[in-house]
C-alpha cells in the first residue's frame, strides 16, 4: 500500500537518463495497455522479429508510425507481409513530451533540449515480453533524429541494464563475476527517457519478474512500449 501511496523518486541513472516510477497512473495504464491489444490485432500485427543471422527475437513486436527492421524502417512490413503499419497516436507524443519534460526537471540540465518539449514524436515500438524473454543489449540508433528515447513500462517488473555508449560488451576491468552497466528495476508504470550525452547508450533487458504485474491490470508478462522521433 505505501507504495502506491509513496511511489519512489526519480532518480537520474546517468548524464541524460532519467527513471521515472509510476509515471502512468492505474488508469492511464489501462488506456495504454487497451491500446497495445488493438494495434497487436493483423494486419501489421504483433510478430516475431528474425535478425539477419536467422535467429528470433524472444520479444515479440508491434510498429507505430513506422515498421521497424534489423537494422532500418520503412514505410510497410517490409520483412513480413508488407501491410502498412499502423499509424502513430498523437496522444502517445504528447505523453512523451510530458515525461522528458518531467525528466528534465530532475536533470536539472538542458540535456534534452528545449523545455517544454516540442518533439514532433512520430514511431514507436511495443515490446511484448513472455516468460523467459529478454533483450539483449543494443542501442537505438536507426533513428535519423536525435530526440530523447522515452520508455513507458507495463505488466511484470523486469531488470533494465543501462549501459554506456562504447560497446555492449563488458567495459575492461570489470571482473566477470561483478554487474556492469547501472541495473535498475522497471515496474507497471515505469517511464524511463534517456537522451543527450546518454542518446546511444546500449541497454538490454536481462530477465523479467515473471507474475509481478498488477493483478487489476489483467496482464501476465511485460509490455514495454518505446517512443521515439523518426
Amino acid at each position: 500500500m505505501s507504495e502506491e501511496l509513496f511511489p519512489p523518486p526519480a532518480v537520474q541513472v546517468a548524464a541524460g537518463a532519467v527513471h521515472l516510477p509510476r509515471r502512468l497512473a492505474p488508469g492511464a495504464q489501462r488506456e495504454l495497455l487497451a491500446a497495445c491489444r488493438r494495434w497487436a490485432v493483423p494486419p501489421a500485427g504483433l510478430r516475431t522479429v528474425r535478425m539477419p543471422n536467422g535467429s528470433r527475437m524472444s520479444v515479440r513486436q508491434v510498429s507505430l508510425g513506422r515498421h521497424w527492421y534489423p537494422y532500418g524502417y520503412a514505410a510497410t512490413v517490409v520483412d513480413g507481409g508488407g501491410e502498412p503499419v499502423k499509424p502513430f497516436p498523437d496522444w502517445l507524443g504528447r505523453w512523451a513530451r510530458a515525461a522528458v519534460d518531467a525528466a528534465a526537471e530532475v536533470a536539472g540540465e538542458p540535456v534534452f533540449g528545449a523545455v517544454p518539449c516540442a518533439v514532433e514524436y512520430d514511431i514507436a515500438l511495443v515490446n511484448f515480453y513472455g516468460d523467459g524473454a529478454r533483450m539483449g543489449m543494443h542501442r537505438d540508433s536507426d533513428e535519423r533524429s536525435a530526440a530523447p528515447v522515452v520508455s513507458f513500462s507495463l505488466g511484470d517488473a523486469c531488470v533494465f541494464r543501462f549501459g554506456n555508449t562504447e560497446g555492449r560488451g563488458r567495459p575492461l576491468g570489470v571482473p566477470p563475476d561483478e554487474v556492469w552497466g547501472r541495473d535498475v528495476e522497471l515496474r507497471s508504470g515505469d517511464a524511463f527517457v534517456f537522451g543527450g550525452p546518454a542518446r546511444l547508450a546500449y541497454h538490454g533487458v536481462p530477465r523479467t519478474e515473471p507474475g509481478s504485474a498488477p493483478p487489476a491490470l489483467g496482464l501476465r508478462g511485460r509490455v514495454n512500449v518505446t517512443v521515439r522521433a523518426y
